[in-house]
């Protein structure tokens, strides 16, 4: 089941900390102004995540959340949050604007610049967090279309408050493989709202290639260290073909082979020189990361750093003679 947290159990006293504390632990950090006294404050949250997306449903009584400018100043993982209106209605303000949101509405907000939501009535709304920089959409795009409600004229969003209201709530989804298959098409889908929202139909191709390629060197990132990472290998695992994986990566400036070497034998320089960097051979570290012939090792981390693997574990660990 999602972490559920219901001020039904706690003494009215600490129930405006223990939201917060929830909130500004799972969500984001924003100051609570709750509409009753502590008394009366209600507030059932259910929290999770799926990937690096996270998941909140929540039923409270008036409260209003302000991201101020201080705390969007020292925001350290830009967010984009979809706000999915369940029931009743709500208001969010944000760079200039303010938009009013009924049931079967949504919108966006981001955490870099401060915004205001204010649930007058009641709060019934759940809200999916993005990483910003998973959608791979311009600031610009972002800015306009922040505050701006997403329904019934768009039947992309109409098709979106159906699939992320059950997502937020959906516990079957929340793990293992189910969980992390709903990433990306979480993401595509509210990039596909957000573009064509714009009503541009080159925005909302953009960004497909734009994200194609932080999946593909987050793939790579991943396994750096599997000696059989091959072109057709990572093709396979995005479902493009090895002609359309070098054109994607040629487009943002990458070489496959030139990628990957350069943070593989930055992975060995960092453990030759790190504190267990004697407890293996030179050749050991370099085929934990992919390089299975130590000749070729020794000869291209030269080349790359203009000292051999071993010299350079040497003089980061010189040895004492007694």
């Amino acid at each position: 089941m999602s972490p559920v947290l219901d001020t039904a159990s706690i003494p009215p006293r600490d129930r405006e900390e223990v939201v917060r504390n929830a909130v500004w632990e799972s969500m984001v950090a924003v100051d609570i102004d709750h509409g009753p006294p502590p008394e009366d404050i209600s507030v059932r949250i259910g929290l999770n995540g799926v990937g690096p997306l996270r998941l909140c449903s929540a039923r409270a009584t008036a409260v209003t959340l302000r991201r101020t400018a201080r705390l969007a100043r020292e925001d350290e993982e830009p967010a984009v949050t979809l706000g999915v209106q369940m029931a009743g209605s709500s208001m969010v303000v944000q760079n200039g604007r303010q938009c009013l949101l009924r049931a079967g509405d949504c919108a966006v907000f981001e955490s870099i610049t401060p915004y205001t939501l204010l649930f007058d009535d009641g709060v019934d709304h759940r809200f999916i967090r993005f990483p910003r920089a998973a959608l791979a959409l311009s600031d610009r795009l972002l800015r306009d279309v922040t505050a701006v409600p997403l329904g019934p004229d768009n039947p992309l969003a109409r098709l979106a408050f159906t699939y992320f209201s059950q997502l937020a709530v959906a516990d079957e989804l929340h793990h293992g493989a189910h969980g992390e298959a709903a990433v990306q098409p979480s993401v595509e889908l509210l990039r596909a709202v957000l573009t064509t929202q714009q009503g541009n139909s080159a925005l909302a191709r953009e960004p497909l290639e734009a994200t194609l390629t932080l999946r593909i060197t987050q793939y790579l990132q991943k396994h750096l260290a599997d000696p059989d990472l091959s072109a057709a290998r990572i093709a396979a695992a995005h479902d493009i073909s090895v002609r359309q994986l070098y054109a994607v990566l040629s487009r943002s400036g990458i070489s496959l082979g030139d990628w990957i070497r350069a943070r593989r034998l930055a992975e060995c320089k960092r453990e030759l020189a790190g504190p267990n960097g004697r407890l293996r051979t030179v050749a050991s570290i370099g085929r934990s990361w992919g390089f299975v012939d130590a000749t070729h090792f020794s000869k291209v981390f030269k080349r790359a750093y203009g000292i051999s693997p071993r010299a350079w574990r040497e003089q980061n660990h010189p040895r004492t003679w007694v």
